[in-house]
């Protein structure tokens, strides 16, 4: 009968009473006939497929409410699983084949209980009758044995009419090849917990519940378990299985792990173990094309976000955005008010801005200025050796780093790959572990492969402990008390694509030589940190979602020395990383945005690697260095952020080289010599190693801590604290604040276009090295210099900036400098200054070329002025101030020549500075000038004085 003539509806209202045997021969009978079956997937082959007393819903326990991807080949998928326990061809005899198809034929059921017609009274003497390959029905009831039962053949048990009919009290122990359970309930029996176990078959366990009891199985051994709920403490164990499946299972309340792995898997294989091996491989194929999805509560994560490729920037500000938005008073951000300013977590300290002169100093400009417009000759300057980072701009959302997808990290790390396709241990797959203590536990080099299943409402979910390797792909793991998922004792494995949120501890915890590769996955919403390597710790965390924890996103400690790269850490509610108590770590163009605290946290002997990452849009400081903290901090982006771009106590040694710190709402780079107060650390998020641990217990962290003398001896043999080559532009008050009470060396960096003073040091109780930067087109004075401080000025250009170019008030020298083209005073000396002003090449467009006033110390030698203005020094005898004498000087030659920087070229030089290793430097960075300015004046010349000039 053709198919067109009847109505395509009213086919398939008649195909839908037919059993599944007839739906296969009509699938048979041409292409629109196969056309017309398949097109029955949500009727009538969603019926068969719940109908089948073997096999729940496709998608229970997880997301039961979601239909599979097809009905049919969810049925045709259980149909190859049920059989998966009779392949066992190489226990027959010479005809093999005969013989097994002969066994299937003619294979015998047998009833146990009240059955009409006849059949057994007790389980017992049902199993004693059965032949290989028989079938043993149980009929509705509690069958109870008194010892264990042996299986000594291959058998089929299966339970009549719904779960929980038929209920067995029984311990068994499997001596034969193979067996399957079918619709069953167990229980534990008098005399044992354990229900069943085998240690050398294989059993295929079906739609069946377990309560208060265990499953134990040894290699050679192995299992299949298809549609099994374990409850009320009930568990599975595996000891050195070489592979064994959890297919769609649910365990709940259990007192320990659900699952426990241990031993490494067994060199000895049963003859299910290909079979077993080809099915996994399926089951990975299916989950990596999509067809399994874990779906969230709501839905979606609390991000919004879809595929993992895609990084969410909804939630990026730009700049223009940025700067419009008002500081949050509640939250204690920064504000600045005037010339204060306070900052976030200091309890109302006030710290002073001394870029900006007093009223009273700044009502003497006009004794030291004539009034007099500039003369229009300006020097260029456009050529110093820093030009290349004049260009430096902040850049947008378009720069960071995209997200590597699974595929594309795999093809790049070769180990990762071979993890992600080995196949051996225990596979749990579309698993449910709910409400109970632990999920899975890994130890004693055990194997274990987790794939799409969901840990809810444990203890932990996953514990990989002494040397146990685990895979852990498209997971979930949420809601849990301790941590999600808990490494330790040189564990290893693959963790990727999970979602990882809500817990009550970190997402991943990592310590004492565990070394994992955690590779894209979102780890969020955790009441705690994301992720925490501590007590030597390591591992590699690249291309993951890191937001929304309360803690820092990713925190170091306790020599934990992680490599973090590729990552997106944002939204959180502390830092972004955080490396404390001797952490180290290598933390790598990773995008760190929009955390309430330091985009990164160094303190306390942490000492890492920060290279390349975007640090930006904080909601307060992009980088803090606090007490103790060190650390290679090169090539960073640092912008945006609403606090300071980079914070430093004076207590701390970094070395920050190459870094871009831009358009950040405070000072560029802050160095502050006050301690750290409980409040102040409790800001940041860490609250003390006794809340790192397992399960609530106190732990004893001198055993996850290497010797003082191992810590230590890694430590580069840095002394003083390096600032260099890094671009510092565009803050919205002083470019480098130095309040500090520890040596400082400044070493060629661009502070340019800062709101404020370049750079301002007011506290300098050791010597500050300010040697070959670049000061351009600051708001206020080029470098500003308090009373009691220590700086030398060494090699600098001071270019345009809208005040003076150099005021100073401490001790010091001020050698070989270029400062030129500044709006005030070239270099304004005063109070009680001891310094010397040797060979400075000075220009100023308005104001004296040096002014020296007050009880000045010192010598100024060998510097070299352009004509447009002179040089002042005003006496202070008996507090009443006397001009001692005005040193006018003027070229007389026009010629362009000499109206510009040559022999040498301006100032600073050392165009490259980053080419000397930074650990090769001397501790002292003692850095000379050898260029000698020398210079003579024509006879035409004011009193045909001399420019060099001594002060006695």
């Amino acid at each position: 009968m053709e198919v067109g003539s009847l109505p395509v509806e009213l086919w398939r209202l008649i195909l839908a009473y037919l059993p599944l045997p007839d739906l296969g021969r009509c699938c048979q009978v041409c292409r629109a006939w196969r056309e017309l079956i398949l097109s029955l997937d949500s009727t009538r082959w969603r019926q068969l497929c719940l109908g089948c007393p073997e096999c729940r819903h496709p998608n229970w326990p997880r997301c039961p409410h979601l239909p599979p991807v097809s009905w049919r080949e969810a049925l045709r998928q259980h149909a190859l699983a049920s059989r998966t326990w009779t392949q066992n061809g190489s226990d027959l005899h010479s005809s093999a084949c005969l013989h097994l198809f002969r066994r299937r034929k003619d294979r015998r059921v047998w009833h146990v209980g009240t059955v009409a017609g006849g059949g057994y009274e007790t389980f017992r003497g049902a199993l004693a009758a059965a032949g290989p390959y028989d079938k043993v029905v149980l009929h509705a009831g509690v069958y109870e044995e008194q010892v264990e039962v042996s299986l000594k053949v291959p058998v089929e048990i299966v339970g009549m009419g719904k779960l929980g009919d038929v209920s067995l009290l029984v311990s068994f122990d499997q001596q034969c090849p193979t067996s399957r359970l079918c619709n069953l309930v167990f229980m534990p029996a008098w005399f044992s917990p354990v229900v069943y176990k085998t240690s050398s078959g294989h059993v295929q366990l079906d739609n069946c519940n377990f309560e208060g009891c265990q499953i134990h199985i040894r290699g050679p051994g192995t299992c299949q378990a298809r549609f099994c709920s374990f409850a009320q403490g009930s568990s599975a164990h595996f000891l050195g299985v070489a592979i064994s499946l959890m297919d769609s299972c649910e365990f709940s309340g259990g007192d320990s792990a659900s699952v426990t792995v241990e031993g490494a898997p067994v060199s000895e294989r049963n003859w299910a173990f290909k079979h077993l091996v080809a099915l996994a491989k399926t089951f990975t194929m299916m989950t990596s094309n999509g067809s399994t999805e874990i779906s969230t509560p709501s839905g979606k994560d609390s991000m919004g976000a879809g595929s993992h490729g895609n990084t969410p920037l909804e939630g990026v500000n730009t700049m223009e955005d940025w700067s419009k938005q008002e500081v949050d008073l509640e939250t204690n951000w920064a504000k600045q008010k005037g010339g204060d300013i306070l900052l976030p977590g200091q309890d109302g300290t006030m710290i002073e801005e001394d870029g900006m002169e007093t009223s009273s100093e700044s009502s003497e400009e006009g004794d030291e200025q004539d009034g007099e417009k500039s003369t229009g000759l300006k020097l260029s300057y456009d050529q110093h050796g820093l030009a290349h980072l004049s260009k430096a701009d902040m850049p947008d959302s378009s720069a960071f780093p995209a997200l590597l997808s699974l595929s594309a990290e795999l093809q790049r790390d070769a180990e990762a790959r071979d993890l992600a396709a080995s196949v051996q241990g225990c596979l749990l797959w579309r698993c449910l572990l709910r409400d109970g203590k632990g999920g899975v536990h890994l130890c004693n080099h055990g194997q274990a492969r987790l794939e799409a299943n969901v840990f809810r409402g444990l203890n932990y979910a996953v514990r990989c402990i002494q040397n146990a390797k685990m895979v852990m792909l498209r997971n979930e793991v949420c809601g849990c008390k301790a941590s999600g998922v808990f490494l330790r004792l040189s564990a290893q494995g693959l963790i990727a694509e999970n979602n990882i949120h809500s817990n009550g501890e970190a997402g991943l915890d990592i310590r004492k030589g565990a070394n994992p590769i955690i590779l894209c996955n979102r780890i969020h919403s955790g009441l705690r940190s994301g992720i925490v390597v501590l007590g030597n710790g390591r591992g590699s965390i690249r291309s993951n979602q890191i937001y929304g924890n309360k803690e820092a996103g990713v925190y170091i400690l306790f020599n934990g020395n992680p490599v973090v790269s590729g990552n997106h850490i944002f939204q959180g509610l502390a830092a972004g990383i955080a490396v404390n108590e001797n952490g180290r770590g290598l933390i790598s163009e990773n995008v760190i945005r929009q955390n309430q605290w330091g985009g990164a946290d160094i303190r306390r002997g942490g000492d890492p690697v920060l290279r390349n990452n975007f640090i930006c849009y904080g909601y307060s400081d992009g980088l803090v260095v606090g007490e103790r903290g060190r650390g290679l901090i090169e090539g960073n982006h640092i912008y945006g952020n609403r606090g300071c771009g980079v914070w430093v106590m004076s207590s701390s040694l970094p070395q920050l080289i190459g870094n871009h710190i831009t358009h950040n709402r405070l000072y560029g780079l802050a160095v502050f010599c006050r301690k750290e107060t409980d409040s102040a650390v409790g800001r940041e998020g860490y609250r003390g190693p006794e809340n790192f641990n397992e399960e609530g217990e106190l732990m004893a962290w001198e055993s996850d801590i290497d010797s003082e003398d191992e810590r230590f001896s890694s430590r580069r043999p840095i002394t003083v604290a390096l600032v260099e080559n890094n671009c510092i532009s565009h803050n919205g008050a002083v470019g480098v604040y130095v309040k500090s009470s520890e040596p400082l060396n400044v070493v060629a960096n661009m502070v340019k276009n800062n709101k404020a003073a370049g750079v301002s040091v007011i506290q300098s109780a050791q010597l500050t090295r300010l040697v070959a930067n670049c000061v351009l087109c600051n708001g206020w004075t080029g470098v500003t210099v308090d009373r009691e401080c220590r700086v030398e000025l060494r090699g600098n250009g001071v270019y345009g900036n809208n005040c003076h170019g150099v005021c100073f008030r401490g001790d010091g020298l001020i050698v070989e400098n270029d400062v030129v083209g500044n709006n005030a005073v070239g270099i304004r000396v005063m109070d009680n200054a001891d310094v010397k002003v040797l060979r400075n090449r000075v220009q100023a467009l308005r104001g004296y070329g040096i002014s020296v006033k007050e009880r000045v110390r010192g010598v100024v030698q060998e510097n070299l002025f352009w004509p447009s203005k002179y040089i002042r020094f005003l006496f202070i005898t008996n507090n009443i101030w006397h001009n001692i004498f005005d040193l006018y000087y003027s070229f007389c030659s026009r010629s362009q020549a000499l109206w510009a920087l040559e022999n040498p070229s301006p100032r600073p030089h050392n165009s490259n500075p980053s080419s000397v290793t930074p650990s090769t430097l001397p501790a002292h960075l003692a850095i000379t000038m050898t260029n000698r300015i020398t210079a003579s004046v024509e006879s035409g010349c004011h009193n045909n004085g001399s420019i060099f000039c001594s002060i006695l």
